[in-house]
Parts: C-alpha cells; sequence; structure tokens
C-alpha cells in the first residue's frame, strides 16, 4: 500500500551549506554517472523540446540546462528558481562550461512566474514537483507562458516506487548528510494516479505520463 504524501521542507529554508552539500550530491549522481544525459535528458528530447527559447523551472545546481543546451544548438535557456544559493551555483556551473551567453538565472516564485503570456517555446523541469508548496498554481503558470502548440515535460520521482529501488537511491546518495533529504524526496513526491487527477484540474489537459523503476515522465503541449 501507498504511503501518504508528506511534504517536503520549504526550500527558501535551504542555506548556503545545504546548497554546497545538495550540489556535491547532484555532481556525483549525476554527472559522474550515466543519469544525467540518460534518465533526465532523454524524455526532455524525447518530448521534442530542442529548440527555441525554453524555461527551466528549478534548475538547481544548473546540470540538466547546461547539459541541455550542450545537445542543442541556437537554443536559449531561462531557468527559475526561488532560492538564490542554488542560482549562484547554477551561474557559476555556467560560466565554468562557457554557457552564460545562452543561459539566464532568474529568482522568482513559480506561482507567479516573472514572463509575458505565450513567452517560451517548451518548458522542462526536473525533480523539483515534489518540492512546489502548491502545484496547481505553478502547473497552470506552466500553462500560461507556453505559446500555443509548445510542448512540456516533467520529470519526478514517484512515492510508490518499488522498496528495494528506494533503498537503490538511498545507497546511491553521498554524501551521506544527504541521505535523509533522498527519503524525504521520495515521501513528498506523486503517483502517476495523483498526478492525473491533478492535471485534471488545469488546462495542461493534452498529456501523457509514462513511469519508470524510479520516476514519472509527464509530457505533453498546449493547445493551439
Amino acid at each position: 500500500m501507498t504511503t501518504s504524501r508528506v511534504p517536503q521542507k520549504d526550500l527558501r529554508e535551504r542555506d548556503d551549506f545545504f546548497t554546497r552539500i545538495y550540489d556535491d550530491m547532484t555532481h556525483g549522481m549525476l554527472v559522474d554517472g550515466d543519469w544525467l544525459r540518460k534518465e533526465y535528458l532523454g524524455p526532455v528530447l524525447k518530448a521534442g523540446i530542442n529548440s527555441g527559447l525554453v524555461l527551466e523551472v528549478g534548475p538547481g545546481p544548473g546540470y540538466l540546462g547546461l547539459e541541455w543546451l550542450r545537445a542543442t544548438e541556437g537554443t536559449r535557456l531561462k531557468c527559475l528558481d526561488i532560492n538564490e544559493h542554488m542560482l549562484s551555483i547554477a551561474r557559476r556551473h555556467a560560466a565554468e562550461t562557457g554557457y552564460s551567453d545562452r543561459v539566464e538565472y532568474i529568482k522568482g516564485d513559480a506561482s507567479r512566474m516573472p514572463f509575458e503570456t505565450g513567452y517560451f517555446d517548451a518548458v522542462f523541469t526536473n525533480c523539483s514537483l515534489h518540492e512546489w508548496r502548491e502545484p496547481l498554481p505553478i502547473l497552470n503558470e506552466i500553462h500560461r507562458v507556453l505559446k500555443p502548440g509548445a510542448r512540456y515535460c516533467i520529470v519526478d520521482l514517484r512515492r510508490d516506487m518499488n522498496r528495494r529501488i528506494r533503498h537503490f537511491l538511498w545507497e546511491m546518495t553521498k554524501p551521506d548528510d544527504m541521505k535523509p533529504t533522498c527519503l524525504t524526496a521520495i515521501d513528498a513526491s506523486y503517483t502517476a494516479d495523483e498526478m492525473r487527477a491533478m492535471l485534471a484540474k488545469t488546462p495542461l489537459s493534452s498529456f501523457s505520463i509514462e513511469t519508470n523503476f524510479w520516476g514519472l515522465i509527464i509530457t505533453g503541449e498546449k493547445g493551439k
């Protein structure tokens, strides 16, 4: 039986120390391994998000967005995050990899995005859905800022993953200081059925949800 969802700690309360060890964890799990390109970038490109001006919601240390820029040509990226410490780290990574001229990091609340209606050619977000205090306003905002016919891709954990997978993810998490955060992230995530019910309350009515051994892949397009 799937346990009840337990919301995670407010992102705005995470300090510089947390974001630095979070960066260490993310680098170790994604950049040093295969996961960044296969599990996170793969669904975004498969969804047809490979051109134009694109928004990433909740970029964290910025690794996925930079990998997306590396995999595409002539693209530009805006990244919106509520935590200035994360944005500072992401800006540093962009400068180190030479992509600062194609990406802009903006501090802001995703439930009130500082962008015009119909501004973006696509939107993607990875492993931030479970951290949103109020998902519905953010999903509505994603719809608003997309151009008609534009695509979106939301990738996240799922709470009803196999217990062995849960333990595997816990074992993979380094440094050890981040292991509790791994478990709280899983406990704060949604099931596919919960997401179907949630999306049905938004204008994002054209969607599909896939599950894999660890998470959800939600894709769709804004109506024309």
